[in-house]
């Protein structure tokens, strides 16, 4: 073992229908929300949402990848994001604050996910979003890609998507 090696070792090797559940739900996921995008004129996409998909399509029964975690991670990050740009403004420790405080909120409130982290860096650096942004893209976006990893990740006969939607306790 190298001195950067844990020890530990890869992941098993996904089989073909692994890979191609990965290809079909991120090709479908985004292409919804371009498609909607295109045909209502409402702003549904935003990078974050394509980290998303990894999770949603190669990693479905992640906590991260469970309903509450994929919109509430991606609406508390974003709003922590919008709370600081209008009271902050922008800059590289309020950037820094942003994310750190979004991770913070994701985890009290149980909605952790990953790609929801870079939603304040996206609010930040475009410095002119509004809280209509919380609307559209983020929580409609997150939605529909929720309801297309619910057709994608249950289309075989024993799969059971989201593991939970609320949860317990």
């Amino acid at each position: 073992m190298g001195r950067f090696s844990g020890g530990g070792k890869l992941v098993p090797k996904p089989d073909a229908k692994a890979i191609a559940t990965g290809f079909i739900g991120g090709f479908v996921g985004i292409l919804s929300l371009a498609l909607l995008t295109s045909w209502s004129g409402y702003p549904l996409l935003m990078a974050p949402f394509g980290a998303t998909c990894v999770i949603l399509f190669t990693a479905a029964a992640a906590p991260f990848a469970q309903p509450r975690n994929v919109i509430g991670g991606h609406f508390i990050s974003a709003l922590v994001g919008l709370i600081a740009l209008y009271f902050f403004g922008q800059g590289p420790i309020v950037m820094a604050f942003a994310v750190a405080t979004a991770i913070a909120a994701m985890q009290f409130f149980r909605a952790v996910h990953p790609p929801a982290g870079a939603n304040p860096l996206v609010i930040l650096m475009a410095g002119s979003a509004g809280f209509d942004f919380l609307l559209l893209p983020v929580l409609s976006g997150s939605i529909v890609l929720v309801g297309v990893a619910a057709v994608i990740n249950n289309a075989k006969a024993d799969a059971k998507w989201p593991l939970y939607w609320i949860g317990k306790d």
